[in-house]
């Protein structure tokens, strides 16, 4: 395989290739003047220092349709990024000559970007000048280890740290960031901004949550009229230029895009094109003075696919195939919460059927016996919300849902939920909404709430949110997502994700609502939230992710600020030393 040298540079290369034992549980607690976010499982740094970027610095690596962007789009970060941390590192120069380049050796440069792809590392910085070295079994792989190295550059002119070995490994397989783009509409230049963001935390997956009963803004061959009558406007749609631009940005990134169309609930906007086959459609979400479980959906926007319509299948169909055609992950999120019983009560014919002692959950298994098969003869592993099993009213039995090709995505009851999953013989993916929900504590969006009409010094509970209070990236950074579950048991978690719905979000506040706390989620599930002595990390990490705010920001993120900037220039005088009860 030919190799790419970037820029065209000789120089002699020094390969370091040191074999070590690296147990998952050996993830430093020393604070070091320069830090890596997330944290590396192990991080060798006997006596710290750096050296001078040569400014002919090169990387060498081998020749790869994604990886090269990669290599490119770092060498001009490392030369050109001059970052200023806020505390200056006390590092001392050595007199080495500068570093001239960075060679990367892959062992499977042809494993594509898959689901549980090898990620691991290591990386070599000498002390001696010459040349670095970073190792990885793929091409995804090398690209965290080139994010590790580009945090470890900084000042202008560019120097790096350097005597020192890492070794690094995530935790957890399926690290990643819903957001919904149906509520409310993102520019496509935003979800880059998004996948880059994605990336440079070293998580993984960028879960696309595409459609809702709100709006259908993805543009598809064999049914364009769902977005036609269904997108906010022409300009917000997402044409096939627009997802393949967004899939394959996210593959130089080593980000995958895993696409969501949520059925059958959740699809009052397929109504505009098809009011045959969507039930409760434009009816009023929840009658006047009606009891809650007379609503007719779980928020402003009703409708359901109507399982016993023949014509829901031929259009249902055509969109499965559109998007797994669009789509080339081997994951397809076919969605299936929250199904609403009294939506389906008004619809005639599912009124005869209960009428002949039929059953909403038979209803519903109808529908994703009719589904299920399908997806999976495109070769698609399928992920669902818990409703789908583990709801009160309207669930299937699992004797329809293979393990082996079904995943289980967790949202409600925190890990009461997973270790449900984990019990009935399923994968889990942990989206808790008491820790992961990054719209939770901003109100709600209903119009005419009398909920707020109260005098003052009322007791606000939860501020009108669902889900409040809001979800501090400590509450997340917190969360140990096998909390509760046995060694073998914990193996069942593929990992988890922080969820932005945008009820009350749009790009206008993306960066904020989900950084720096996703960051915290990103340390959490890639090397844990422990020390090494199992302690929880509490007063450095606010440090690190503090630093590692600001240069997100620097990096054209608006991630949100977690202090004033005095306790950054003043390190430890916002802790406190006083346990709280």
């Amino acid at each position: 395989m030919g190799y790419t040298i970037s820029p065209l540079f000789i120089s002699t290369i020094i390969i370091f290739t040191i074999t070590i034992s690296s147990p998952i549980d050996q993830i430093s607690a020393v604070k070091f003047p320069i830090e890596i976010w997330p944290k590396p499982t192990i991080f060798q740094w006997p006596t710290p220092q750096a050296i001078w970027i040569s400014p002919n610095f090169a990387i060498y690596s081998p020749n790869h349709r994604y990886l090269t962007p990669a290599v490119n789009r770092y060498l001009r970060q490392i030369l050109t990024e001059h970052h200023r941390p806020l505390i200056t590192p006390s590092l001392n120069i050595t007199s080495s000559p500068p570093l001239a380049a960075l060679t990367i050796t892959i062992s499977d440069a042809a494993a594509p970007l898959t689901h549980g792809v090898n990620e691991s590392y290591t990386l070599n910085i000498p002390s001696t000048g010459g040349g670095a070295a970073l190792t990885a079994e793929t091409a995804w792989g090398a690209m965290r280890g080139l994010e590790t190295f580009s945090q470890l550059v900084y000042s202008n002119p560019s120097r790096v740290a350097c005597g020192l070995y890492i070794s690094d490994v995530p935790l957890f397989v399926h690290r990643g960031i819903m957001l919904d783009t149906s509520r409310n509409y993102y520019g496509v230049e935003d979800l880059l901004r998004l996948i880059r963001a994605i990336s440079m935390n070293k998580l993984n997956v960028f879960h696309w949550h595409i459609t809702d009963s709100h709006s259908f803004p993805l543009v598809l061959p064999s049914e364009p009229e769902l977005s036609a009558k269904s997108a906010y406007t022409e300009e917000m749609k997402y044409m096939a230029a627009d997802v393949k631009n967004v899939v394959e940005y996210g593959m130089e990134y080593g980000v995958r895009v895993v696409p969501e169309i949520d059925m059958p609930a959740h699809t009052g906007s397929w109504a505009e094109a098809y009011p045959e086959i969507v039930t409760c459609a434009d009816m009023f979400w929840w009658p006047a003075e009606a009891e809650w479980t007379d609503r007719l959906a779980a928020e402003p926007g009703t409708g359901q696919l109507n399982p016993l319509h023949p014509k829901t299948y031929e259009v249902v169909k055509n969109v499965i195939h559109d998007v797994v055609s669009m789509f080339p992950d081997q994951l397809y999120h076919a969605g299936a919460d929250e199904i609403t019983p009294n939506c389906w009560k008004t619809d005639p014919s599912i009124q005869t059927f209960l009428s002949k002692n039929g059953t909403l959950s038979q209803i519903l298994e109808t529908f994703i016996n009719s589904t299920l098969p399908y997806i999976l003869s495109l070769n698609r592993t399928v992920i669902y919300w818990e409703d789908v099993l583990l709801d009160e009213n309207v669930k299937v039995n699992p004797s329809l849902l293979p393990p082996e090709k079904v995943i289980l995505q967790s949202w409600n009851n925190g890990p009461n939920n997973t270790k449900r999953i984990i019990d009935s013989g399923y994968r889990a993916i942990v989206s808790s909404s008491d820790f992961y929900y990054l719209d939770c504590g901003h109100g709600d969006f209903l119009g005419n709430d009398s909920e707020y009409n109260q005098p003052p010094g009322f007791d606000q509970g939860n501020g009108g949110s669902w889900c409040g209070p809001f979800k501090t990236w400590q509450m997340i950074y917190n969360y140990d997502i096998t909390y509760g579950l046995t060694e073998a048991e914990s193996k069942m978690v593929l990992g988890g994700e922080v969820a932005l719905w945008s009820e009350q979000a749009d790009s206008t506040v993306m960066d904020s609502r989900i950084w720096p706390r996703a960051s915290a989620l990103a340390e959490a599930l890639w090397s844990g939230n422990r020390d090494e002595m199992g302690n929880k990390r509490f007063a450095e990490v606010t440090d690190r992710l503090n630093e590692w705010r600001y240069r997100m920001v620097t990096r054209g993120i608006g991630a949100e600020p977690i202090q004033p900037l005095w306790c950054i220039k003043n390190p430890g005088m916002c802790n406190t030393v006083h346990p709280f009860k």
